[in-house]
């Protein structure tokens, strides 16, 4: 499952256990907590969404380690994760989690009471108790005009200890994030194409063990 504590928000999908309210040290901007929040309503709009993204790793002196690409397809509570080496599936009951080198697909039950975090979190009020932000200066890109929000974990001793979060002004999304490990390494998401609203089928976020018959089927439930 490391693939899933590496995608997230942009496609910031970190493991992220619930705070209470006492918890919180210092205070969040509100200016940021308004862009978040407007980021957050839009979403929950959407009855689908298609969003295709990469994922480049640097190390502490700025050497590229890794990237990949992949997309993420979210209806309702389902959901599905395809990035090179890995293919995740959810039908909102089932996790399937496929590893093509292995010629093996796990089976988990998804538990809607955990706090595992899903792509549908990650879009929509992720920030509220794990993280203080606040509102930096606009970063513009590619004709673009970014608002760029600086969250910091309450839980210090999480991995990483900063995340910046590009979001358009224009259209209210997320377009990057980057993460800041403590060893140095840092992660940057980017959403490269969304789109929302355009039919999907269920069948997409199950799946199919007959079109993979040399596939080893671990059910974990």
């Amino acid at each position: 499952m490391r693939i899933m504590k590496l995608l997230l928000p942009g496609l910031l999908l970190i493991a992220i256990p619930s705070f209470s309210q006492s918890n919180y040290i210092g205070k969040s901007d509100q200016d940021a907590k308004k862009i978040l929040d407007a980021v957050s309503a839009k979403f929950k709009t959407y009855k689908t969404v298609a969003a295709h993204f990469t994922l480049k790793i640097e190390n502490a002196a700025g050497k590229i380690m890794g990237s990949k690409s992949g997309v993420v397809y979210m209806k309702g509570s389902k959901y599905r994760v395809n990035i090179s080496g890995q293919e995740i599936y959810s039908d909102g009951t089932n996790i399937w989690t496929y590893d093509p080198s292995a010629a093996e697909v796990q089976i988990t039950q998804f538990d809607p009471t955990s706090n595992a975090i899903t792509p549908q979190k990650m879009f929509t009020n992720f920030y509220d108790k794990d993280f203080l932000y606040k509102l930096n200066e606009d970063v513009h890109q590619g004709g673009k005009v970014l608002q760029q929000i600086e969250l910091t974990p309450v839980d210090k001793t999480k991995t990483f200890f900063k995340v910046l979060v590009d979001i358009d002004k224009k259209t209210q999304s997320i377009v990057n994030s980057e993460v800041f490990e403590k060893s140095g390494d840092r992660y940057l998401y980017s959403v490269t194409r969304m789109k929302a609203n355009e039919p999907i089928a269920d069948s997409m976020f199950v799946f199919d063990a007959k079109k993979y018959p040399k596939v080893e089927v671990v059910d974990l439930r």
